[in-house]
């Protein structure tokens, strides 16, 4: 049996460009409005995964992402990274998952990859900073758990140290397999794309996305199996529909607010115990500080 690794990736919304219409009324991102990128930290945690592959001989990497169809770029950018293959969690009823149905429908999809060694993520996704999937996902596996990982302090076929970066300082935790691990951003960056892989894998498409092209790929396919990339509903996973999407998230957004800062006008300060004094007294005024 091969060691096998599975890295939960997301496709979000560039949160780091936001406009005035980024949100909907309903509280919901309006994902058409911002451009789609790879969370960042689940790039560091596919280096993780890849590192460890680099470890253990005959390990493989299998990208699990959930999303809309255009999802599965972020499972061709894995694999030109060095991923063996990835899956597509997509299907209209997990619209609107919070943390707690999106964790749900990732054990579901984890379990039906079994057997797993590893289950490897970005600690929080950009577009939510809840870091909560993670967690939730480990236990519903009921698998042991190491957040906020740094570095990769040793690794074999039977258990893995990790140094975890916490707020105060660094702390040194060891487990076994099978175990989900969280990385933070301050793990080593994710290497640049492979030309050959890249090559070798730019036409991999799921069945939806085959659907929607207009050039006739049938002949491909059926010599290079391995550009399909598998798309799994919520038939496949054989998921309970009232614990998705909506219906299955207990997380409600009360208030929204469109925040909008302008500079109106610029204050020269000199180092003057005076100046000083007046900027904190307009600070206080203005409830910014005190």
């Amino acid at each position: 049996m091969s060691f096998r690794i599975v890295v939960l990736a997301k496709q979000v919304p560039d949160t780091r460009n936001v406009g005035k219409d980024a949100m909907k009324a309903d509280g919901t991102v309006n994902r058409a409005a911002l451009p789609a990128i790879y969370n960042p930290e689940d790039l560091n945690a596919l280096e993780m995964a890849l590192h460890i592959k680099s470890k253990i001989e005959g390990a493989e990497v299998i990208i699990l992402t959930m999303g809309p169809p255009r999802a599965a770029e972020i499972i061709r950018e894995s694999i030109y990274r060095g991923a063996d293959c990835g899956y597509l969690i997509t299907d209209r009823k997990f619209a609107g998952s919070d943390t707690l149905a999106t964790s749900y429908a990732i054990s579901l999809a984890v379990k039906k990859l079994a057997p797993y060694h590893l289950v490897i993520s970005g600690r929080q996704a950009i577009d939510g900073d809840t870091a909560q999937v993670g967690p939730q996902t480990a236990e519903k596996l009921n698998i042991p758990q190491i957040t906020y990982a740094e570095e990769i302090v040793s690794v074999d076929e039977k258990q893995i140290t990790i140094k975890r970066r916490l707020e105060r300082g660094v702390e040194v935790v060891k487990t076994s397999f099978p175990a989900l691990i969280t990385v933070h951003s301050s793990a080593p960056e994710c290497r640049p794309r492979n030309a050959k892989l890249l090559m070798k894998h730019k036409y991999a498409r799921t069945v939806t996305e085959l659907q929607e092209e207009t050039r006739d790929y049938t002949e491909l396919y059926n010599k290079r199996p391995y550009l399909q990339i598998e798309e799994w509903t919520v038939a496949d996973l054989n998921a309970d529909v009232e614990m998705l999407g909506l219906s299955g998230s207990p997380t409600k957004v009360k208030k929204i607010e469109n925040v909008v800062l302008q500079q109106k006008e610029t204050i020269l300060l000199t180092d003057s115990d005076k100046d000083v004094e007046s900027l904190m007294q307009e600070l206080m005024s203005l409830h910014i500080i005190g």
